[in-house]
């Protein structure tokens, strides 16, 4: 018999720069009746690593901070009051203002994300199992939009002790069937699921996830372990441009065109 359990660990207090995160969580889930079992994974709400790691600006720099998260704006649109941003930050993620949140942080700051979502998961993933002593898996998951989609869902932005992808592809299904392009984002999933507890306002940051073990990895470092692996690589994307770049690479090439149709004409004799 199978069957996995999600639930919300409570008793985690507000989280301040500098504060140790693995030492909160360890002691909430010491008194938490499930405890911590071989197989387990834990998926922590990115803002209280962030929290954590000091990375908080006051509100009224949110738009440089935007700015300085951006590597690529992807799309934009204005609102009334400003321009919302549809980017890809430093963590290689493309989303809204680059992930610069004002929720679930006290009035007048804004939270970034974590510089290095995976060294963080690692760092946490690598305490809990020393104070512990099982092997476990941490997956930190954030709320992005998704193209073609109403609504939101967390997500994997970082990742450490676990396979992120269940690659299917060269197996067959039931009916016989090879199949070659099947692999479940297992890590976004898992995210989505706990994301059911944990809530956007209860004050629960912290979910552990269990019936999953064969997801489990005793190497903390392995690249299938790792949430920037979920990110497909520029060449094989084939909705990278976003309407503002596609807009601006018409407008370059049709600029291009019409300078050639000139030089050409200049050329015509009389």
């Amino acid at each position: 018999m199978s069957g996995l359990l999600v639930t919300a660990i409570e008793g985690i207090p507000e989280i301040s720069r500098h504060d140790n995160l693995a030492q909160m969580i360890g002691d909430a889930l010491a008194k938490s009746p499930e405890r911590l079992q071989d197989g387990d994974i834990l998926v922590v709400t990115s803002k209280i690593v962030s929290k954590a790691e000091g990375r908080q600006v006051p509100a009224t720099d949110r738009e440089a901070a935007i700015t300085a998260e951006t590597v690529r704006l992807v799309a934009s649109r204005p609102y009334p009051g400003g321009i919302t941003r549809i980017v890809e930050n430093r963590q290689g993620l493309v989303l809204a203002a680059a992930g610069v949140d004002n929720s679930n942080t006290p009035e007048g700051t804004v939270l970034l994300l974590p510089i290095d979502p995976d060294a963080s998961a690692r760092r946490l993933c690598t305490d809990l199992r020393r104070h512990f002593g099982v092997t476990i898996g941490v997956i930190l998951s954030d709320t992005l939009g998704r193209p073609w989609r109403e609504g939101q869902t967390d997500a994997a932005i970082g990742a450490a002790g676990l396979r992120v992808l269940e690659d299917y592809r060269g197996t067959h299904d039931p009916h016989g069937n090879l199949l070659l392009a099947s692999a479940a984002a297992v890590a976004d999933e898992i995210a989505g699921a706990a994301d059911l507890v944990k809530g956007k306002s209860k004050g629960c940051p912290v979910a552990l996830v269990r019936g999953l073990a064969h997801l489990v990895l005793e190497d903390l470092d392995s690249v299938t372990g790792s949430a920037r692996s979920l990110i497909r690589p520029a060449a094989q994307d084939m909705f990278r441009l976003g309407s503002d770049e596609a807009y601006s690479n018409g407008y370059e090439d049709g600029l291009h065109a019409v300078s050639r149709l000139e030089s050409e004409t200049l050329r015509l004799p009389d």
